[in-house]
């Protein structure tokens, strides 16, 4: 590439660059100013980026499909980041990861885009991995928040299957002693170890307080975890309470079958493990054990010339 053509290159690429400072500087000073009282904190990413998150959310947000908004608010809901985090905050954190992530792999590659130097034989030396390499860090960089959210969900909801034998049992204990339902959730949330299950039992108190009923409030709870043992408990205590049946045989049939499924999980997980350690044992113990074994028959054929 001759002087004038990598002048007009780099012009053009600086000429871009200030494009694109200025659209950035547009998007933040634009960015909505939002009542964040009501709203957890959110993650490291989201918070570090500020009003730049704001900004670009607040940019695609109304070109979101309705469908992906709807999957983008249950998986934040599953993870309990639904008031840290909106659909478009997520979609803008993955667009902020992915250029990032392309941006320091460029660094780290001068000639990613664009090599002035030639080869001996007049040609462009150019790396021809700099683009694929560009590419999947942009593509890891937006699937890394995705994954890291999702991470979380898994977390939570195995926390939550957890504990939720053991609040069924105080809620049943409860109920039994002569608490009513609410009541009954009130020791379970004072009592019970903490965790994802108890913020959420917290949550269906403060919408119980705040107006809702406790039959709606517990539909909410069902609707935001989406756990099968978490609906048919709801499912089981709204039934009940509606054509007015004793809450404590039906609580400790939920907790004994909650507990039988815990087992049964174990179970399941303990069988699995055997067929898990068949690879690193077909790839790592067993070559080890072969070396070790015939080592010694091998150096022996070798003295004996059987080997020559």
């Amino acid at each position: 590439m001759s002087d004038p053509e990598l002048l007009i290159v780099l012009g053009a690429c600086a000429c871009a660059a200030v494009l694109c400072l200025l659209w950035l500087r547009q998007v933040v000073l634009l960015a909505p100013v939002k009542d964040a009282r009501w709203r957890d904190k959110p993650p490291l990413l989201w918070r570090a980026s500020g009003p730049l998150v704001r900004g670009i959310a607040a940019s695609i947000e109304p070109l979101l499909p309705a469908r992906m908004a709807r999957q983008s608010t249950a998986l934040l809901r599953q993870a309990g980041l639904d008031a840290a985090i909106t659909p478009g905050e997520l979609i803008a954190g993955q667009m902020i990861a992915a250029t990032a992530l392309a941006v320091s792999v460029w660094l780290v590659i001068p000639d990613a885009l664009l090599d002035a130097d030639q080869s001996s034989s007049g040609n462009p030396s150019g790396n021809p991995w700099s683009m694929p390499a560009l590419l999947l860090a942009a593509s890891l960089g937006a699937f890394w928040p995705l994954a890291w959210i999702r991470e979380r969900r898994a977390k939570r909801l195995r926390a939550i299957s957890r504990a939720l034998p053991f609040y069924l049992d105080i809620v049943t204990l409860s109920v039994e002693s002569g608490t009513n339902l609410t009541g009954a959730l009130s020791h379970a949330v004072a009592k019970g170890p903490g965790g994802p299950l108890q913020a959420e039992l917290e949550r269906v108190l403060s919408d119980v307080r705040a107006g809702r009923t406790r039959a709606e409030a517990l539909k909410a709870l069902a609707e935001r975890i989406d756990l099968p043992a978490i609906a048919s408990w709801v499912a089981a205590l709204v039934s009940a309470e509606r054509q007015g049946s004793n809450l404590g045989p039906i609580l400790r049939a939920q907790a004994e079958q909650r507990r039988q499924e815990r087992f049964q999980l174990a179970e399941k997980l303990a069988m699995r493990a055997p067929v898990k350690m068949l690879f690193p044992l077909l790839v790592f113990i067993f070559p080890c054990t072969f070396v070790l074994l015939l080592f010694p028959v091998a150096v022996r054929l070798l003295e004996e010339g059987l080997l020559r």
